[in-house]
């Protein structure tokens, strides 16, 4: 049924059942023919009336041109950050498929996961959402079993990669269209911006730039992040130097590298799996000079807000500027 409503519409379902009712009950059929089509004029209107723009198209980060004909009830999102998003705009209730990995908001451990990188497919089938957001990996490695989704009447969107912050505003709008939650989107965006903007206008007042290491793991294999990073374009924002910033994207670098970069705060972002992360840095043998070490200007944030492509991201940058000039953001 959940098919033939998808390809044909409400509307001619409901005029078939009547058609069949005027058959086999005669007068009493065309009674029920004009109460089915009056309920079905009156919930047009109402659909009207609520400013929902549906059917909507729109074209996905795998630039496809994907008609949603209806108002998703029910949504299976296979990413973390797609979570997160679909949870800011207010949709947690509808959510019945989340990743492995997910867990934020913590309503997530509730959900039913359908895994990762590889997808529970079966599990995905017999829920039957509305719509699957899934991810670019998934459009590239697993095109037969988006497909089946599709054969199946599930709308599948593709919810790509993402390296700034204006990559992230657009995936917000994307999924809120395509969930008629455009509204929402739209204010989760600026609500983004001008955060970002008031804490751009507090970095006018920085006089001498810090050198910041960013650490995504650690010894003995050490990765950082260079540019087109979340934490590269978070540095800059609040006016901070990354120590990496001559390298691409997430690369490893040996401690001997390191030292000679002298930073003046070091950041890390793997406490939520190693213990004090902080404690391990101090004590690291050779790095006693590096400024950093010397001033005790080493902090660990929570991962998940400077790397996820999710509305928290602009808790990372509120919290990077606190800790890294914090007469000036901690006013």
């Amino acid at each position: 049924m959940k098919k033939i409503v998808k390809k044909w519409g409400l509307f001619s379902v409901i005029l078939l059942l009547s058609i069949g009712i005027i058959v086999g009950c005669g007068t009493q059929g065309q009674k029920t023919q004009d109460k089915a089509v009056a309920t079905q004029n009156d919930k047009k209107e109402a659909f009207k009336d609520s400013g929902k723009q549906f059917p909507v198209t729109i074209t996905d980060d795998a630039n496809r041109e994907v008609t949603i004909e209806e108002e998703p009830e029910t949504i299976v999102s296979i990413q973390t950050s797609n979570t997160e998003i679909a949870f800011a705009l207010g949709l947690g209730d509808k959510i019945i498929g989340v990743s492995d990995y997910d867990n934020y908001p913590p309503e997530v451990e509730k959900i039913e996961k359908v895994g990762a990188q590889d997808i529970n497919s079966e599990l995905v089938l017999t829920l039957l959402p509305d719509i699957a957001l899934v991810t670019d990996y998934h459009y590239k490695t697993h095109p037969e079993t988006l497909k089946q989704f599709e054969d199946a009447g599930i709308d599948v969107v593709v919810v790509g990669s993402a390296e700034s912050f204006e990559d992230v505003y657009s995936k917000i709008e994307m999924i809120g269209t395509a969930t008629g939650s455009k509204i929402e989107a739209e204010k989760i965006v600026t609500d983004m911006k001008e955060r970002i903007q008031a804490i751009k206008d507090k970095a006018a007042a920085v006089k001498d730039k810090k050198k910041v290491w960013v650490e995504v793991s650690p010894a003995p294999d050490i990765f950082t992040t260079g540019q087109n990073t979340f934490m590269h374009e978070m540095l800059e924002t609040i006016q901070a130097t990354n120590a990496a910033e001559d390298q691409e994207g997430w690369v490893k670098m040996t401690e001997e590298e390191i030292v000679k970069l002298n930073p003046d705060v070091i950041i890390t972002t793997y406490g939520y799996y190693v213990d004090n992360p902080t404690a391990g840095v101090l004590s690291r043998e050779g790095w006693t000079e590096v400024p950093a070490v010397k001033n005790k200007n080493v902090f660990d944030v929570d991962s998940d807000t400077v790397t996820r492509p999710g509305p928290r991201l602009i808790e990372g940058v509120e919290t990077l500027a606190e800790l890294i000039y914090p007469e000036i953001y901690k006013q």
